[in-house]
């Protein structure tokens, strides 16, 4: 028991206030660090929600399916639309049609009357279209009769390689309403590489 009563006290060292200064600061910085995190998280969210709610209502982005609108556009081509019922001729509309989405050129509005003649050309009105985004005219796929009058309140739309398209020459597609417009074509953010 002696032994243990001589041992040595313990010299205990005392910060100076440099010291404590420098690890205050280094708390400090700790929390802002901390707060800065938690803030651009979640400016970040509110970021990437933004951007969800107006490309889903404002301005859809749709990729394109099949060969329908080529050359113009590409199978696996990336889109913008604009979610507007302001169209006009020449186009390029995203319509829905029996819960699918068809991309197609407009070519005629309410009250227009609409004519192809067996080569292909198109005449809107009586006045043939200058279409140099077709490569191969052609009838197609075609079971209306022309000249043909776009009723009320519908759009005329026509893919432009029109020998594989399915557009509004079919009576089973017909007109569209304005209901059933997604969106025009703003601008290709992505175009598939052949």
């Amino acid at each position: 028991m002696a032994e243990q009563a001589a041992e040595k006290p313990v010299a205990v060292e005392i910060p100076s206030p440099e010291q404590v200064e420098a690890e205050l600061e280094k708390i400090r910085y700790r929390r802002r660090f901390g707060r800065t995190l938690l803030q651009t998280a979640a400016v970040l969210v509110v970021v990437a929600a933004a951007a969800v709610l107006i490309s889903t209502i404002f301005m859809p982005v749709i990729q394109v399916s099949g060969g329908s609108m080529s050359p113009t556009l590409n199978d696996g081509d990336v889109l913008v639309t604009l979610n507007t019922k302001r169209i006009s001729y020449g186009d390029l509309c995203c319509v829905s049609w029996q819960n699918k989405m068809l991309l197609k050129r407009v070519i005629g509005l309410s009250g227009d009357t609409v004519s192809i003649a067996e080569d292909g050309s198109v005449t809107v009105n009586g006045v043939l279209l200058d279409e140099p985004y077709v490569i191969e005219k052609s009838l197609g796929q075609c079971d209306i009769t022309f000249p043909y009058v776009v009723p009320e309140d519908k759009i005329f739309l026509l893919g432009d390689n029109r020998l594989l398209s399915a557009d509004s020459r079919s009576a089973d597609i017909g007109c569209i309403g304005h209901d059933q417009i997604i969106g025009k074509v703003l601008f290709r953010i992505w175009e598939k590489k052949s």
